[in-house]
């Protein structure tokens, strides 16, 4: 072997800081472990598995935000495969904070079920630590591996009410969508990595699939065709992983069919996880911002809209939680969109996605306690005389609601409220029109909901309430109370007091 060639292999060799990915290698032991313990412990004491699944989750993530608030190190690891930042840590703080209230989900989700549990929780570990990774790629190699590693458990994790034709439905849906979006993604690819490494065009770096030699050769090569059409598809694929329109189709049978933990994992850290690439992607693509800004402004604006419209008419809770996840993801492009004049605007974004966590996983949570065999028939019907029945679950449907429909002084407007002033800034004048418009058509579908739990007692006669399979939350363990406390609690606090988390996002 060339000494040269040896001397680059140590170079990278060099990098290997294997301690910079900790909390990725911790969640793939625990994975492995909750397998092992399965196959160890007596049968009678499985039930106590999930438990310890989200207690490791719960000193991991205590252990990051006490003792290693800004990661271990920064700047390029692993010979440029990943980028460690201050970025990189609030998402995976955010993943793990994800995951844990996922993993309450499936608890209460499969509590009546004759299904094989385990599995559930070491898929969804293995699945959080690739979404950190992908947040935190710096390579299309990893960004690609990490992609594929997250879309595989979730093809898992959709279709694991396997008793169920909607589920199944969904699986094979998201199969389908998952496999042509990782085909445009990865066409994409090979289009900017022929370009770049063309000595034609100047693209003699050996490494052209690292993100700041690709932008350097964009640079230098602004209107290259094959590197524009490289980009288009590269987004492309990326829409498809963030439910932008038109590449939203799939969301609202996925949503409804998949089981409610996966509903919530797609709609929060897969939803995450796309805006991180896109965050990193759009500063990449910087050079061909005159054909980039214009397209995902135009992505935005049919977004939003579409989102809102198509839930107007929506009964199902899942299919319009989905669709509303759409008109979500609009507000975030124009985040993403004002980030590239606006610095502090990537902040905001991040700050929008905990809002948006904290207020979708109050919302989740009342549905995995409403009495229905399938969670995925789960309409407005259902709602009806909540309030009067579960006080608690009725507020926490109510605040979470409150949070995502932007209802001030929760977490939810702040951040719409940020993400206005970050498209101001930015002189994204029709965007933040169509914004606008968009949280006034929300109100309607929104507080339908709020109207179904607290003012449709009139429906119910003493009789059928006498007759109802279940009050609901009765399973509503300590246990449950408690994390739906966090999830509401956290959507008024940050609504309130959003300096800590603001001010520790600007000191990253």
């Amino acid at each position: 072997m060339p000494t040269d060639t040896l001397n680059s292999l140590g170079e990278i060799a060099a990098t290997n800081t294997w301690g910079a990915i900790y909390p990725e290698m911790i969640l793939g032991l625990m994975a492995l472990a909750l397998m092992g313990l399965e196959v160890i412990l007596p049968k009678f004491a499985h039930g106590a598995i999930p438990r310890i699944s989200i207690l490791g989750q719960i000193l991991l993530l205590g252990y990051i935000v006490i003792f290693d608030p800004s990661g271990c190190c920064n700047g390029v690891a692993f010979g440029g495969m990943i980028e460690l930042s201050g970025t990189g840590q609030a998402l995976r703080i955010f993943f793990l904070l994800s995951s844990i209230f996922v993993s309450y989900l499936a608890m209460v989700s499969f509590e009546n079920k004759t299904l094989a549990r385990i599995e559930y929780f070491s898929i969804t570990l293995v699945v959080t630590g690739a979404l950190s990774l992908m947040a935190m790629a710096n390579h299309f190699v990893m960004l690609f591996v990490a992609l594929e590693t997250a879309t595989v458990g979730f093809y898992v994790l959709v279709s694991y009410f396997r008793l169920n034709s909607l589920s199944l439905e969904a699986g094979l849906k998201y199969l389908i969508m998952g496999a042509l979006s990782s085909a445009i993604l990865l066409f994409g690819i090979v289009l900017l990595y022929g370009a770049a490494s063309n000595p034609a065009l100047g693209g003699s770096n050996p490494d052209s699939m690292n993100f700041q030699n690709l932008r350097a050769f964009l640079e230098a090569n602004p209107t290259d065709t094959l590197s524009i059409i490289g980009m288009l598809l590269v987004i492309s694929g990326v829409a498809f992983k963030i439910g932008a329109f038109p590449f939203q189709i799939w969301i609202p049978d996925v949503y409804q069919g998949a089981p409610v933990p996966t509903t919530a994992f797609l709609a929060v850290s897969s939803k995450a996880a796309g805006f991180a690439v896109l965050l990193t992607l759009t500063k990449v693509f910087a050079p061909l911002s005159d054909i980039l800004i214009p397209v995902l402004s135009a992505v935005a604006a049919l977004t939003i809209l579409f989102g809102n419209f198509a839930a107007l008419t929506q009964r199902n809770l899942k299919r319009l939680i989905g669709l509303s996840g759409v008109s979500h993801a609009g507000f975030l492009l124009i985040g993403v969109i004002a980030s590239q004049t606006v610095p502090e605007a990537t902040n905001w974004v991040i700050f929008y996605l905990f809002a948006y966590l904290l207020g979708s996983m109050a919302v989740f949570s009342v549905f995995a306690h409403l009495p229905k065999e399938w969670d995925s028939e789960l309409d407005l019907d259902d709602l009806g005389d909540l309030a009067k029945r579960n006080g608690f679950l009725g507020i926490a449907l109510a605040i979470g609601i409150g949070s995502l429909a932007g209802i001030p002084p929760l977490a939810g407007f702040i951040g719409k409220f940020l993400l206005f002033v970050a498209a101001f800034k930015a002189g994204l004048y029709t965007l933040l029109g169509v914004g606008i418009v968009g949280v006034v058509i929300s109100i309607y579908y929104y507080f339908g909901v709020i109207k179904a739990a607290f003012f449709d007692v009139w429906k119910f006669s003493d009789e059928e309430e006498e007759a109802a399979p279940a009050v609901p939350g009765q399973m509503l363990t300590a246990l449950g109370k408690f994390t739906i406390v966090v999830a509401i609690a956290g959507s008024i606090a940050l609504g309130f007091f959003q300096g800590p988390l603001g001010s520790w996002l600007s000191g990253q």
